[in-house]
């Protein structure tokens, strides 16, 4: 279990604190307007943002003395930084091994998560000769390579058109489910929440200001909430 708790962090005029708990198997949404605090709630998570205060645990072990590198955890963002110079199959395995020489068993592995997200087929090609879709295939594989349990989403597939998005977002679902991972999943399209998301979180102004089950975007809350659905009401 990822608990988190007044996880606090100060920027110019403004304090951002949050606190919610996320098990395995389980897709927590983080829905918001731009510039609310969902991408910063994942830096503090990763480690790429101090922490003033708050707890970060996951398995009861505490996880904010650690370094990114040592953190549990693989992120994914939009831009998802595959090498260009190398090949997919080398763009997955970098992910587990720096140096590219892999054990029987990782280039097994390789394979393997190359097969679940259906680019077996594109191993020796380069990223730069692969459609956005596939890119993102890409970096979705070595995130599922590197087996951590804590998976973050910054907006992976949003570039994306529709229907490869809610593709993706459905491999994505199936993946976690199998594996039992813990994701967090900052999205702009509350349609994704609706489709694949365990919890959704709504932030505002660097506070979660609902938190629950999908019913949340069917009968929300807040008046903030409201307003960033459309609901006018």
């Amino acid at each position: 279990m990822l608990y988190i708790n007044r996880l606090c962090t100060h920027v110019p005029v403004q304090e951002l604190c949050f606190s919610l708990t996320s098990g395995a198997g389980q897709i927590t949404a983080l829905i918001g307007s731009s510039g609310a605090g969902k991408s910063t709630l994942l830096a503090m998570i990763a480690g790429f943002t101090h922490t003033d205060s708050g707890t970060l645990t996951y398995q009861q072990h505490d996880l904010l003395p650690l370094p990114p590198a040592k953190r549990p955890i693989t992120t994914l963002f939009q831009d998802n930084n595959l090498f260009w110079h190398l090949t997919v199959y080398q763009n997955i395995a970098i992910g587990l091994e720096p140096s590219l020489r892999l054990s029987a068993k990782q280039q097994a592995l390789v394979q393997e998560v190359a097969r679940q997200v259906g680019i077996e087929s594109l191993l020796n090609r380069t990223p730069n000769s692969l459609s956005g879709g596939q890119q993102q295939r890409v970096g979705l594989a070595r995130c599922l390579a590197r087996r951590q349990p804590i998976l973050l989403l910054d907006e992976p597939f949003s570039a994306l058109d529709p229907a490869l998005r809610f593709e993706l977002l459905t491999l994505l679902r199936k993946q976690t489910d199998a594996l039992g991972l813990t994701v967090l999943m900052v999205t702009h399209h509350p349609e994704e929440a609706m489709r694949i998301a365990d919890q959704i979180a709504f932030i505002h102004n660097g506070h979660i200001l609902e938190f629950g089950d999908k019913t949340l975007l069917s009968h929300p809350q807040s008046a903030e909430l409201k307003h960033y659905l459309g609901h006018h009401n």
